[in-house]
């Protein structure tokens, strides 16, 4: 079978970046988690105090630091999958709090973020062999990819999902706030000016809101036998 690219985009907390990790581990592509880079830049804005007490964001004084951010992925040792490190420090568990979520959207919807990490991420992925997932890589990153999947699902199941997920990490969470920030990061992005949040016109679809692990794995299995057999 030929190397190809494989991009994933789709909603907030719709299983994205579990299904493309495990499906690259499967078949020995590399993954990278586009929505850790923005979760990460967030994280450092916070950190830098650009967030006002409103939530309003020091954009320039984020534009002047960009330079200083620096992402990479690295494998774990001992479950063999990526780990998000920013400026060399591992931020994997910091990167998925609702303080970050919550803000994420705010600083993807930037022209000058999305113009630095796109441009890291064509990078990445200049030698094929390799699953991408996050909101405009069929449509944005790679135009091109022999295989664009948009995942879609119920923001009631997307919240429970998120809601089991930090409950199980030991992080506190409440289900209706989560709910409230999982439609409100659907509008965002879905609307923001640069790269907005689409179904590429190629891409095929998939509503896992009723799918098991197991169903959504044999599913993107097959669809990738398909594109790397053509």
């Amino acid at each position: 079978m030929k190397k190809i690219t494989i991009a994933i985009d789709g909603h907030s907390s719709c299983g994205k970046s579990t299904m493309a990790k495990d499906l690259a581990r499967s078949i020995g592509y590399i993954y990278v988690d586009t929505g850790a880079m923005y979760r990460a830049v967030t994280l450092f804005a916070l950190r830098q105090g650009m967030f006002g007490s409103d939530d309003t964001l020091d954009a320039e004084a984020l534009e002047r630091r960009m330079s200083d951010i620096h992402i990479r992925f690295r494998l774990n040792g001992q479950t063999a999958l990526p780990e998000t490190f920013l400026n060399d420090v591992c931020v994997e568990n910091d990167i998925r709090t609702l303080e970050v979520s919550s803000r994420v959207s705010i600083i993807a919807a930037l022209p000058f973020v999305r113009t630095t990490l796109v441009k890291q991420q064509q990078l990445m992925g200049k030698e094929k062999g390799i699953v991408m997932d996050g909101r405009d890589i069929g449509t944005t990153v790679f135009p091109d990819a022999e295989l664009k999947v948009f995942v879609t699902a119920d923001a009631e199941v997307r919240a429970q999902r998120r809601y089991l997920e930090l409950k199980e990490k030991g992080m506190e969470a409440d289900y209706e706030t989560i709910l409230r920030n999982v439609m409100e990061r659907d509008y965002m992005d879905s609307h923001r000016e640069v790269s907005p949040l689409r179904k590429a016109d190629d891409a095929v679809e998939l509503d896992n809101s009723h799918m098991t692990i197991e169903q959504q794995r044999e599913w993107l299995l097959e669809q990738y036998r398909k594109a790397a057999a053509e």
